[in-house]
């Protein structure tokens, strides 16, 4: 998939919105507040660090040895709760979406409940 392409998946989702708080890169993604997705478009280094439950976290780094590694920027108590996907790889479209999804999920899963809620009115 495209940067585009990648960043128009992530807006379909309910609340999501782009937002730059490191600077110019990575392109973050973010529901209520909260980062799903991170985006580094470089094509020599063309890769997304996405949230992750630990078990999820584990069995795509462990189908996709290389290609997707435990978040590598972040601290190592934090790493097996995101992953960083290396796009350059070989990595179905398909395959990247249902990561997204995840981490988008895992991200809403640990919202309020009321704002859960409002997220499922949002269109």
């Amino acid at each position: 998939m495209t940067v585009e392409e990648i960043i128009q998946y992530c807006l379909m989702k309910n609340g999501s919105y782009i937002d730059f708080p490191f600077g110019a890169i990575p392109i973050c993604i973010k529901v209520s507040n909260r980062l799903f997705a991170q985006i580094y478009p470089d094509l020599d280094d063309y890769k997304i660090t996405l949230n992750c439950n630990v078990m999820m976290g584990e069995i795509y780094r462990n189908l996709y040895p290389n290609i997707v590694v435990r978040g590598y920027h972040c601290p190592p108590i934090q790493q097996p709760h995101f992953n960083t996907i290396h796009l350059n790889n070989k990595i179905s479209d398909a395959k990247l979406k249902e990561m997204i999804d995840h981490s988008y999920f895992t991200v809403v899963g640990k919202l309020p409940k009321k704002v859960r809620e409002n997220l499922k009115e949002i269109n």
